[in-house]
């Protein structure tokens, strides 16, 4: 590639053979280029070291996630691509785990456009945001690790309220030993952790840290986690998981011991992902609408990719969906 604006727009538009206006369109990522000529400029621009602003009428937009191989995932790719579907947009979706991969995707992307990103669980710091801007790539985060900025657009779910119904629906099955099993290192687990303790606290019944337990969002963290709550001398009768995976963990340490859900310890999860239906027992788990949140992710991106006069967060409803896995305890 040549060095930075080795040409200058002239020159480009004589080896294009269009108009200098039709050049500085493309540059700006205007729309009203013929698509075969737009891309032969874009070309011939990168080739001479500039960055050509993405736009939403390029036709694709990018979903960055950390991991693809498991149904949480799953979830959320499928509502960004039914809702890309609807715009005639597609959607090309990468693994980003590390700055790193978020700056080698970044200059994919420049190089080939796109319209805009979904970033799932991965919050740019402030050199990354520079580059997004620098490169005109608009921004919205889906379920941010941490809060973002007021200057970046989000979308989450109601993860305190969540973690307020899970308690709340096991303290009305009679249940006042009710432990729970977060995750502490992102925002939405601070949240619902935060949820759990104001149910017990509003019930008058105070946290006792012993049951307060943290771990990741997988299976294996809520088995060890549920392992070492059945030990204790006064084991909970309920446990509140940070999202379904830890919920299906306590569900494996229950039968470890020749114990199940809800006859010696009633569990809730956090996702409903579709596998919580088919559990043994059903799972009661607090229902994120994971597709809807990148569905509407999608939707601020393609309505507003400059982000002007839209709220900067918005929040979907959780709701509590009780299938078997609860019970009141055994007087």
């Amino acid at each position: 590639m040549a060095t930075p604006h080795s040409a200058t727009l002239a020159s480009i538009a004589s080896e294009a053979g269009v108009s200098v206006s039709s050049v500085s369109k493309v540059l700006n990522g205007r729309t009203d280029v013929a698509a075969a000529t737009r891309a032969r400029v874009a070309r011939l621009l990168r080739d001479h070291g500039y960055q050509v602003a993405s736009q939403i009428g390029f036709g694709v937009v990018d979903l960055l996630i950390g991991s693809l191989h498991n149904p949480w995932a799953e979830e959320l790719i499928r509502g960004a691509v039914e809702a890309a579907e609807e715009a005639d947009v597609s959607v090309i979706v990468t693994t980003v785990t590390s700055p790193a991969d978020f700056g080698r995707w970044i200059d994919r992307a420049t190089r080939r456009g796109t319209g805009g990103v979904l970033c799932v669980l991965h919050l740019p710091g402030s050199q990354e945001l520079r580059r997004l801007a620098a490169a005109r790539i608009p921004l919205v985060l889906i379920d941010p690790p941490e809060e973002p900025g007021s200057g970046v657009r989000s979308v989450g779910t109601t993860n305190w309220l969540g973690g307020l119904l899970a308690t709340r629906h096991l303290i009305d099955l009679g249940h006042q030993r009710i432990a729970v099993i977060g995750q502490d290192r992102l925002w939405s687990g601070l949240a619902r952790l935060a949820g759990y303790r104001a149910a017990m606290l509003d019930a008058g019944l105070g946290v006792d840290d012993r049951l307060v337990r943290h771990a990741q969002f997988r299976a294996a963290g809520g088995r060890d986690q549920a392992r070492q709550l059945l030990a204790l001398p006064q084991p909970p009768t309920a446990i509140v998981c940070g999202n379904d995976a830890q919920a299906f963990g306590v569900l494996q340490a229950l039968a470890e011991q020749g114990m199940r859900a809800p006859d010696d310890l009633s569990v809730v999860g956090f996702d409903d992902l579709p596998v919580a239906a088919w559990a043994t027992p059903a799972l009661t788990t607090i229902r994120q609408p994971l597709a809807a949140m990148s569905a509407a992710a999608f939707r601020m991106l393609r309505a507003n990719p400059a982000g002007m006069l839209e709220p900067h967060h918005i929040e979907l409803a959780t709701t509590l969906v009780v299938r078997d896995s609860t019970a009141p305890p055994r007087s």
